[in-house]
């Protein structure tokens, strides 16, 4: 079991049919002919405090729903209701310029790509000290103070502030990644494959780090990876996501151990068990991924699912609460599933 538990049951995120749609264009005239749907219809929450874990396969649209939550990508349509410190709930996405800047400064993103999340003609100084100069926090002195109590916090010397980045280690990058977008004092952090691109031997390091600035710091992570078991290893709950939609979100412990969507099924087959007298049966999905821009009628995973039946190909699932669960929904026609679609209760 897990020690990360989420403080409060309090909603800080609350998506509801989230949309994402980039236009195909055709032609001389550049007309639009039609739509990569890498979001569509996604809802989802996320408590104040604890780590949601977005997992899938490459294409899915974890990181463009990632994107849309941090307001790098305008969303097509739907709803992102974040909490405000007064307590009420609102739709960050219909807000002023001046109420969206007041937002940035409360939801941050650390990128995959420890490398060019860092600009090589700054000094870690002025990358720190530039954001905490545009949200006006502090004088000059103590903006500095701040940057040295951001860098030890991720165990990093303070006399590193005056170098570049081409000095450090992928390991060192990605911690002062993590120090940065913690400098303006975030309660959400969207992290996008944080330890994809680093050696095994330091993944745990920033991890570890990660969980303990989490306690220390009251944070909320939305943890996107695509290694299962870094995504137990961190996560409360996890959203499985197939061709833009989630097909299955769980706390870990019950997805790992009941998890009820074929595809779940399939992607933790391929997790290795550190036993030798245990087995696994590895089941290996037929065909490709269809295509984002014309997915497959009915339930998008039907073309690869070996359990398909014959309404799988003709209506679309929707996530509801597994029967006999409290918190574990599905979107699957084979599960027996209650007619109580996800919601903030």
């Amino acid at each position: 079991m897990k020690d990360n538990h989420p403080n409060t049951n309090e909603i800080i995120l609350d998506i509801k049919n989230m949309k994402k749609y980039y236009p195909v264009y055709k032609g001389l005239f550049k007309k639009v002919e039609n739509h990569v749907k890498a979001v569509d219809d996604v809802s989802l929450f996320v408590r104040r405090g604890e780590t949601l874990g977005l997992v899938g396969e490459s294409g899915c649209g974890k990181t463009t729903l990632g994107k849309c939550i941090v307001r790098l990508q305008s969303p097509t349509s739907g709803e992102m209701r974040y909490r405000f410190d007064n307590g009420d709930m609102r739709d960050i996405l219909t807000l002023d310029k001046q109420e969206s800047f007041s937002v940035h400064k409360k939801i941050q993103i650390v990128f995959q790509d420890p490398y060019s999340s860092l600009n090589p003609v700054k000094t870690i100084y002025d990358s720190f000290e530039e954001p905490l100069r545009i949200h006006g926090m502090g004088s000059k002195a103590q903006r500095k103070e701040i940057i040295v109590q951001l860098l030890e916090s991720v165990n990093l010397r303070a006399d590193y502030m005056y170098r570049y980045p081409h000095e450090f280690s992928g390991g060192q990058r990605q911690r002062i990644c993590i120090a940065r977008a913690l400098c303006i004092r975030p309660e959400l952090m969207v992290c996008d494959e944080p330890v994809s691109a680093l050696d095994v031997s330091i993944q745990a390091q920033v991890l570890n780090l990660m969980k303990d600035l989490q306690q220390q710091m009251n944070l909320t992570y939305i943890f996107i990876a695509h290694d299962l078991s870094v995504v137990e290893y961190m996560s409360d709950r996890i959203a499985v996501m197939y061709l833009g939609q989630v097909v299955e979100l769980a706390s870990s412990d019950s997805l790992y151990y009941s998890p009820r969507h074929p595809y779940t099924e399939a992607l933790l087959s391929a997790v290795p068990i550190p036993e030798l007298d245990k087995k696994k049966e590895r089941i290996v999905l037929k065909g490709d991924v269809p295509s984002p821009i014309d997915p497959p009628q009915g339930c998008r995973f039907h073309p690869r699912c070996e359990k398909c039946q014959a309404i799988c190909r003709v209506e679309a699932p929707v996530l509801r609460r597994v029967a006999g669960t409290e918190d574990h929904f599905v979107a699957c026609h084979l599960v027996d599933t209650l007619p109580i679609e996800l919601t903030l209760q």
